[in-house]
Order: structure tokens, then C-alpha cells, then sequence
């Protein structure tokens, strides 16, 4: 099929009918989670993948081309007609809080140095200060599909072949799931508010409660160039 065409077919399934929201719920385009981090809208379904930092400007020359060309092949491993997004979060966190939850605790199985040096690692990407930005990477890619078992079996192809090409490029990738994509939405959406607890798919779904009031923002509000969340 000529690009040209699965282009413009590919354009024309993402026109939506645009429908003014009624609720701060309703303006956060997703309607229904998987757990393995699928999001659907309509019919088109969403996976991202978070990134290391891909070394380039630092790289030689010769490192440049070589890297420049596993890029290449990154892109052409995608499917014509769906689209991929590249998202940099640069994230403030508590010193603290980040050390708790992501550093690797030590065992005293042997094995403390790798962890050691996994968690120097990680501090070296906040600064010293208590409240610090840290630098985040995703890809998120969306296909129209009929169905989530297709929506499923396109991406455990095509993360595979993600994770293999960034790989060429020194980069670590991984697909996230439901519950690390809505963390992300939320530290966007409510950073500046205490999380009280965290996201529990099965419990939420358990509750009959939907995933966008754990969140959502107080209110919204949309001007013509900007968007103004809470107070």
C-alpha cells in the first residue's frame, strides 16, 4: 500500500468528533486500562516504554553515523500508520521519598556492590538539593486496532523490537504498565498534592471507582493556547 495512503487513511481514524467535556474526567482522552499498561481510546490502543538517556552528543563521529542509522532502523521497525511520541518529563521529587522508593536496598548476599553501583547511578540524575528534578524518557506508541487481543499481540511484537533497537543505542527500555502509566499522569496532573496512597488496579476495580478520580485534578480549564489545571 502506497505511504501516501495508509497516511492519509491513518489522519483521517484519528479525526475524532470533538465533545466538550462535562467533568475534568471526561477532558483526560482515555476510556478503558489494561493492566499490562494498554490504554484504549475509541479504537485506538496505546503502550509507552520508558528510556534511559541515549549518550549522542558525546559520542564520535564514527558513534554518531553508527548511532544514527540504529535510529533509522528504529523508525522503520514501526508500522506505517501509527504513531509514536517521544515524551522528556522532567520531574521534581523529594531527595527522600526517591531514595525510599527506587533505590535497591542492600542484601549482604554478595551481590551489594552491583547495587551499589545501580543506585549511584540513579542519584547522579537528581541534583543535591532536597527538592530535585529528575529527567524522564518515554515513548509512547498508538495503533488502531479492532480489538485488545490485536492491540496486545502488535505491541508484544513491536516492544520487542524497540527494546532490541535502543539497545544499540546503550539505552535500557522497558514497557510500563497500567499502574506506572497513571503514576505518571497523576505526579502531572496533582505533583503539587500528597499521594495518600498508591494506585491498585484490582482494588479500584473491586470498588467500582474509576481510575481517573485518583488523578484527575480538581478542576481544569482551557483557554485557546494554554491550560490551567487546579487552583
Amino acid at each position: 500500500m502506497p505511504l501516501i495512503k495508509t497516511l492519509s487513511q491513518a489522519l483521517r481514524m484519528d479525526k475524532e468528533r470533538f465533545k466538550v467535556p462535562k467533568s475534568v474526567q471526561q477532558a483526560i482522552p482515555i476510556q478503558r486500562i489494561w493492566p499490562d499498561g494498554i490504554f484504549q481510546q475509541g479504537t485506538k490502543f496505546s503502550k509507552t516504554y520508558r528510556f534511559t538517556d541515549i549518550n549522542y552528543y558525546i559520542a564520535s563521529k564514527d558513534n554518531k553515523t553508527e548511532m544514527f542509522l540504529d535510529y533509522s532502523e528504529l523508525l522503520n521497525s514501526l508500522d506505517s500508520g501509527i504513531s509514536a511520541q517521544i515524551t522528556i518529563n522532567n520531574r521534581r521529587i523529594n531527595k527522600e521519598e526517591f531514595e525510599k522508593s527506587i533505590l535497591l536496598p542492600m542484601k549482604e548476599d554478595g551481590l551489594d556492590h552491583y547495587r551499589e553501583e545501580y543506585n549511584e547511578m540513579l542519584l547522579s540524575k537528581i541534583t543535591g538539593t532536597n527538592n530535585s528534578i529528575y529527567q524522564e524518557r518515554y515513548l509512547t506508541v498508538s495503533v488502531h486496532k479492532r480489538s485488545i487481543d490485536d492491540a496486545r499481540t502488535y505491541f508484544a511484537r513491536i516492544g520487542t523490537d524497540i527494546v532490541t533497537h535502543l539497545a544499540k543505542l546503550s539505552s535500557t527500555a522497558e514497557g510500563l504498565d497500567a499502574e506506572s502509566r497513571l503514576q505518571i499522569f497523576r505526579d502531572f496532573f496533582k505533583g503539587d498534592v500528597p499521594q495518600a496512597f498508591p494506585f491498585d488496579l484490582k482494588q479500584f476495580a473491586k470498588k467500582g471507582t474509576s481510575f481517573k478520580d485518583w488523578m484527575c485534578p480538581d478542576s481544569m480549564e482551557f483557554e485557546r493556547d494554554h491550560f490551567k489545571i487546579g487552583d
